[in-house]
């Protein structure tokens, strides 16, 4: 079977043209989905792209948490679709209360882009397990709003659980909490986090690596692994 990744638009999505091109270089077909629509259009798994939805008014993530589209993810979610949320889509995750804790301004204040190097801290979700556990990889970053914040209590189950997906190294560069790029739910297929893994897919368009300049792929590996568990979960 070909899986079918939907990616959702909303207003003031910025990556989601990346995303589906991600999705159809990793084999899959990408689907086109818009917010305010409450069909998933028969998809196998779901991404939430990164930009300034509804330009991140309230609270980054908080109106489009809301969008009518957003009743048929959490659905999908709660039967186990995976669902990936990427930056803007991270902060969906958790205003919808699908991930735990939240995201504020960085700590220093303003927007960073870097090539970000992060360690793969759990490799058995939907979205990671073509990574191995402690792999250290690179991901282009791109936020203002991308500190991760929980309760003491809360992060202290997060580390116990082994559901911190991903943890920044060399650099925390927005202030996250114990240095948490991305997390995981319990199950296992929604997985939410700041970097843009969308942008770390072809060579010559991605981070600069050792090899050779914009040769890193570092990404690809997000959604050849969701591709694996649906056809795996299909088979």
């Amino acid at each position: 079977m070909t899986a079918r990744v939907g990616v959702i638009t909303f207003p003031g999505s910025l990556d989601d043209g990346d995303a589906r091109r991600a999705i159809r270089i990793a084999g899959a077909e990408p689907v086109a989905l818009w917010h305010g629509s409450h069909d998933l259009d028969g998809v196998d798994a779901l991404v939430l792209p990164g930009g300034f939805s509804y330009g991140d008014y309230l609270r980054a993530g908080a109106i489009a948490a809301h969008a009518p589209i957003m009743a048929e993810v959490k659905d999908a979610a709660e039967r186990g679709m995976p669902v990936l949320g990427i930056c803007n889509g991270f902060q969906m995750l958790v205003e919808a209360h699908l991930l735990p804790g939240g995201l504020i301004r960085n700590a220093h204040q303003q927007f960073i882009r870097r090539d970000q190097r992060l360690r793969v801290e759990n490799a058995s979700t939907a979205w990671t397990s073509d990574y191995e556990a402690g792999q250290e990889i690179v991901i282009p970053l791109k936020n203002a709003d991308g500190g991760y914040i929980a309760s003491e209590d809360e992060l202290d189950r997060l580390e116990g659980e082994g559901l911190v997906a991903f943890r920044y190294l060399g650099v925390n560069p927005n202030g996250s909490l114990r240095d948490i790029a991305g997390i995981a739910n319990e199950r296992g297929n929604v997985v939410g986090l700041m970097p843009h893994p969308e942008h770390a897919v072809e060579p010559g368009f991605g981070p600069n690596m050792p090899e050779a300049m914009r040769s890193g792929v570092d990404g690809l590996a997000f959604f050849t692994s969701a591709i694996a568990a649906v056809v795996g979960a299909a088979a």
